[in-house]
């Protein structure tokens, strides 16, 4: 048995901590870029609904509208109809960095109602308490809204993250790379079911790994 698994190691060892870290490298930079622009959002879309900071129900309607749409295209069907916008922003739609277009855009509507569910737990008492302080708009946002939902964006963004690399696995069906595209390629191309297990248990591991440091995170932070 051990010497199948040095065996195994010696064979495909680099290849997996290569999948690994390609997995990684696109699913942060995907996630970091897609809560830089999804969390203005899902912030325009929270002041700017009835009764609250600053209602606008037309720009509202359309960004709930925009951000609906995005949410309701299967991910496989946007990452084929991205590949002419992954060429001329990334210059590719292969690889690592071809897979970060789409991913991010496939995910900046997820976040932006994550973060709308987020900024939507902070109860009106204190939005009024701040308000009755001479708190600006801009203060009430970052010191009210975001800053008392943190922990519910954190545990959130391990959602997003989580669902992404779920996506990215997807994403390796079209040569995205990763370990979505190793699975693919030596264990259903190539029917080598030891590598499609190993990439599952990769998976599992990240992800493991990814929610335990968000619920430790969140805990520390919450002072509730």
């Amino acid at each position: 048995m051990i010497e199948t698994l040095q065996a195994f190691f010696a064979e495909y060892g680099n290849l997996l901590v290569e999948g690994t870290v390609a997995t990684l490298i696109m699913t942060t930079a995907s996630t970091l870029i897609a809560y830089l622009i999804g969390i203005p959002i899902g912030v325009i879309v929270t002041i700017t609904a009835p009764g609250s900071l600053r209602p606008h129900p037309a720009v509202n309607a359309v960004l709930g509208w925009i951000v609906n749409i995005g949410r309701s295209i299967p991910f496989i069907i946007l990452l084929v109809a991205l590949i002419p916008v992954s060429r001329f922003i990334a210059g590719t739609s292969l690889g690592t960095t071809g897979a970060i277009v789409p991913l991010t855009i496939g995910a900046i509507p997820f976040v932006a109602r994550m973060v709308e569910g987020s900024l939507a737990e902070i109860g009106p008492g204190r939005i009024e308490a701040a308000q009755a302080f001479g708190a600006s708009t801009l203060q009430i946002i970052t010191k009210v809204l975001l800053w008392e939902s943190l922990p519910s964006l954190i545990r959130g963004a391990a959602i997003t993250y989580i669902t992404l690399i779920g996506y990215s696995a997807i994403a390796g069906a079209v040569g995205a790379g990763g370990l979505g595209d190793i699975a693919i390629r030596f264990g259903y191309y190539r029917y080598q079911d030891e590598v499609m297990i190993a990439t599952i248990v990769l998976l599992i591991i990240v992800v493991q790994i990814i929610q335990s440091a968000s619920d430790i995170l969140s805990k520390k932070i919450d002072k509730r």
